[in-house]
C-alpha cells in the first residue's frame, strides 16, 4: 500500500521541492500549510496570504492536494510570549527553536497523524537515521552552508520518528534547478529571513508594541556615559551598529564601538570602542540541557555552536546534578548571548542543546 506523506509546506522554494521529490519517489503526498501569525495591529507586512497563494500554485503544479491549518493560538502561547518574556529579561531569543520543537514537530505533526499521516516530511536542511534498534537520529545535512539542525535541537526523538528530510543531501543551488526542472512557480522566490511574524516591517517598533521602552544611558565599561538609547532590550551583546556611537572617519581612534553588556535593572547600555576580551568567552552554562537521542556523559568531548552557520567549536561538556550543561572550548568565542542556544555534535549526529544562561 503507498505511503502517505503530509509535507509542511511553507510557499517557499525548499518545501515545494520535498514535496515534488516525495511525489517522483511515488508517494502519497499532501501538503499542508500552517497559518501561525495573525496580524492585529493592521502595521507591517504580513505574507500568509502570498505564501498560500504559493502553495496553491505548487500543489497544483504538481498534482496534491492542499490543506491550511491554523496554530496561530498555540503558536502565541507557546512561542512568541516566551520571545516577550526573554526580552523582557533583557536576552536574545530564538523563536525558531521553539516553533520547531512546539509547532510543527508538535501540535502539526500531530495533526497530520490525525489526517492519515504515515510520514511527515518538511524541506529543513537536515539529515535523519532511522536506526534498526528503534532509535531515531538527527543529523547535519550535506550542505553545512544551509545545515538547519541548529534550530531543531529541542525535538524528540519521538517526535522525529516518522520524519522524512528529503533535501538531506541536496545542496540549495541543486533545489533551485529542481524546482526550475519541476516548473514551480516559485523557483526563484527569495528565502525568508528573521522572525516569521515580524516580517519585513521595523524590528523596533514592533518590539515597542510588546515590551516597554525607554530611553537610558549609554555607557562605558568605566561609567562614563557617552550617550543615550532607545531601550535596553534591543540591542545585543556584540552588536556594534544601531545606538548612535560610533568612531568617525578622520578622528584618532575610529574604531567601532561595541555592545558589551545590558544593565536591564537599571537600563544601561555598557559600550567599549574596539575589541576587548570582555566580548570574549571561554566558557558558558546552559539551562537544564536537552538531549535528542541519547545522552552522553560529563566530560565528552563534543563539537558547539552558539548561533546559526557558526563554523562548528571544538569544545567539552560537563554536566551539572540538575542537568545543566557547562560548554568549555577550545578557543574563547564572540559575543555569547543569553537566551540563544548552544547545540552540541557529535561527528555529524546533533545531540541537543541547551538555552544559553
Amino acid at each position: 500500500m503507498t505511503k502517505t506523506v503530509v509535507v509542511g509546506m511553507s510557499g517557499g522554494v525548499d518545501s515545494s521541492v520535498a514535496a515534488a521529490l516525495l511525489k517522483e519517489q511515488g508517494y502519497n503526498v499532501v501538503g499542508l500549510f500552517m497559518h501561525n501569525w495573525k496580524e492585529t495591529t493592521g502595521e507591517g507586512c504580513c505574507t500568509a496570504e502570498e505564501d498560500f497563494t504559493d502553495v496553491r500554485s505548487v500543489c497544483d503544479k504538481i498534482g496534491i492536494p492542499y490543506y491550511s491549518v491554523d496554530f496561530s493560538q498555540e503558536y502565541w502561547n507557546d512561542v512568541f510570549m516566551h520571545f516577550v518574556d526573554e526580552y523582557k529579561k533583557g536576552r536574545t531569543p530564538n523563536p525558531d527553536v521553539l516553533c520547531n520543537s512546539k509547532i510543527k514537530f508538535g501540535v502539526f505533526r500531530d495533526h497530520a497523524m490525525r489526517i492519515g499521516a504515515d510520514y511527515l516530511a518538511t524541506g529543513h536542511y537536515c539529515g535523519i537515521d532511522h536506526n534498526a534498534n528503534g532509535k531515531t537520529y538527527l543529523l547535519r545535512a550535506q550542505d553545512e552552508n544551509k545545515d538547519q539542525t541548529y534550530f531543531l535541537n529541542q525535538v524528540t526523538s519521538e517526535q522525529l520518528s516518522n520524519v522524512l528530510f528529503p533535501l538531506a543531501d541536496i545542496p540549495k543551488p541543486t533545489v533551485r534547478q529542481l524546482a526550475e526542472k519541476y516548473g514551480l512557480s516559485n523557483a526563484k522566490k527569495k528565502d525568508s529571513t528573521g522572525v516569521c511574524f515580524i516580517g519585513e516591517r521595523n524590528f523596533r517598533a514592533f518590539l515597542a508594541s510588546y515590551v516597554p521602552m525607554k530611553e537610558g544611558e549609554i555607557r562605558t565599561l568605566d561609567e562614563k556615559v557617552i550617550g543615550t538609547h532607545k531601550g535596553v532590550y534591543y540591542y545585543t551583546i556584540g552588536q556594534h551598529k544601531g545606538f548612535g556611537v560610533g568612531g568617525k572617519q578622520g578622528e584618532q581612534n575610529c574604531a567601532p564601538w561595541y555592545v558589551i553588556k545590558k544593565d536591564v535593572i537599571n537600563n544601561v547600555l555598557y559600550v567599549h570602542q574596539g575589541e576587548i576580551p570582555e566580548l570574549y568567552s571561554d566558557k558558558l552554562t546552559t539551562e537544564p540541557f536537552h538531549f535528542i537521542t541519547d545522552p552522553v556523559p560529563s566530560g565528552t568531548r563534543v563539537l558547539a555552536r552558539i548561533r546559526h552557520r557558526q563554523p562548528l567549536q571544538p569544545a567539552t561538556v560537563f554536566f551539572t546534578d540538575t542537568g545543566e550543561a557547562e560548554v568549555l572550548f577550545d578557543t574563547p568565542q564572540r559575543a555569547v548571548c543569553g537566551g540563544q542556544y548552544c547545540v552540541l555534535y557529535q561527528d555529524n549526529v546533533c545531540i541537543g542543546g541547551g538555552c544559553i544562561k
